[in-house]
């Protein structure tokens, strides 16, 4: 709780620089920030094109399969570029952190802001997706507020951790986009998870992520509230706390020693 207050007492710096760093990304070319939304949008195109045209996918529990692909890419787009960005926010602004009375605390956070403000855009597109194909838009989509924060607050805990061990290693970056590419394979996005027997579904339901899509998927499609799913819930949110508290334990103990190895 002390850490929260602690970024609210900062959120007008932190809203100020995840503005600037989301201009400044993609500053100097002649689509600017439309970049952001490009990108993401080619990716969603490719792998309904392969998958749909290519593979012939039928629906998904009689949901068109490009609807059902959408709502778990979109919080896996979130949660990757917000954890991308977030290990390499320390190392990104090391002229910051060289600085004795700057708060280095936010700067995790501001990449996961800059990579809010997309999900934002992504999140609106769903929903006319949804309503131009006829699919009932009910009142469990406001759950989509909640899977969000719960990919803000993993994305926030595991880039505490990760962002505090690349001013020693650079390879950790190299790790972690592995390990996503690896996350996005085994998290059911592309597949139907209803392929699997119980024994390994169960394996993957280990996996926080899948947590997260499976609730996209409940919020905008199956309509279920999560407190339907009471163990997946208790779970995420156990295995969530352990990772934000070593992520904070860690980044505290190393934090004094950025400025020496940056």
């Amino acid at each position: 709780m002390s850490l929260f207050k602690e970024l609210y007492q900062f959120k007008n710096t932190i809203i100020s620089l995840a503005k600037n760093d989301f201009k400044n990304k993609y500053a100097g070319s002649y689509l600017g920030i439309t970049w952001a939304f490009i990108q993401p949008l080619l990716t969603i195109v490719i792998y309904w094109f392969v998958f749909q045209v290519g593979f012939k996918t039928t629906p998904v529990d009689d949901v068109p399969f490009i609807i059902w692909f959408i709502c778990g890419i979109i919080p896996w787009f979130y949660f990757s570029e917000s954890l991308i960005g977030g290990t390499m926010s320390v190392v990104e602004y090391s002229y910051i952190v060289k600085k004795v009375m700057f708060n280095i605390n936010i700067l995790p956070l501001i990449k996961i802001i800059v990579s809010t403000f997309i999900h934002l855009f992504f999140v609106v597109l769903v929903l006319i997706i949804c309503f131009l194909v006829n699919l009932p838009i009910t009142i469990h989509s406001i759950q989509i507020v909640y899977y969000s924060f719960c990919i803000f607050i993993l994305a926030l805990g595991l880039s505490y951790l990760t962002s505090s061990l690349v001013p020693f290693s650079k390879d950790v970056g190299q790790i972690v986009t592995i390990i996503l590419q690896f996350g996005f394979w085994l998290t059911p996005i592309v597949w139907n998870q209803n392929i699997l027997s119980a024994k390994w579904l169960f394996f993957f339901k280990v996996n926080p992520s899948y947590y997260i899509v499976q609730g996209y998927r409940d919020a905008l499609v199956n309509k279920i509230w999560f407190w339907e799913r009471p163990m997946s819930t208790v779970y995420f949110w156990i295995a969530t706390g352990v990772i934000f508290f070593l992520g904070r334990m860690i980044f505290k103990k190393l934090k004094p020693h950025f400025a020496d190895v940056l």
